[in-house]
């Protein structure tokens, strides 16, 4: 399934694709792009080291959703952040103080994942058997002071033919 509008190029990756950020510009319209083609109910894990870019991807998609400018903020002491005003709910998980999946269900994740919005956990690699088996997995690389290697994996049967031609 392809999809674009207006300007915007539909971002079409078969199963992984690489994004190559120069800037911060250049990953908010990463983060635009994203916004156009995930699908409701789709979960993003987020990877990368502190600093990597994970936030601001977020605030990207959300801000390309219709979430208020500067709204959307790290969850690293809260854990989750909600934005309704988009056009969709989309939630913003931080599992970096997280110890156990127990502690991580009991956010309400499972509600989360049911959701007709869209949900991004950063440090998901801190609870891999918490993430459901469908998702979108983002590696963020730091290359140099600005520059990042973002990795976009579509894992699932859904994210198969979602990012192709």
């Amino acid at each position: 399934m392809r999809r674009s509008t207006g300007s915007i190029p539909a971002f079409v990756f078969p199963m992984q694709k690489n994004f190559h950020s120069r800037s911060e510009t250049d990953t908010e319209s990463l983060g635009r792009q994203l916004a156009e083609i995930l699908p409701d109910r789709t979960v993003v894990s987020l990877i990368g080291t502190l600093g990597a870019g994970k936030t601001r991807l977020v605030r990207a998609v959300a801000e390309a959703s219709g979430v208020a400018e500067y709204t959307v903020s790290s969850p690293t002491f809260v854990l989750v952040h909600q934005y309704e005003q988009g056009r969709r709910p989309i939630f913003h998980l931080d599992a970096y103080r997280i110890e156990t999946d127990a502690e991580f269900q009991r956010l309400g994740t499972d509600e989360m994942f049911d959701t007709d919005g869209l949900v991004f956990v950063e440090w998901a690699d801190r609870i891999p058997s918490s993430m459901p088996a469908d998702r979108v997995e983002i590696h963020i690389r730091v290359l140099d002071n600005e520059e990042r290697l973002f990795e976009l994996n579509g894992i699932g049967l859904r994210y198969e033919t979602l990012f192709v031609d």
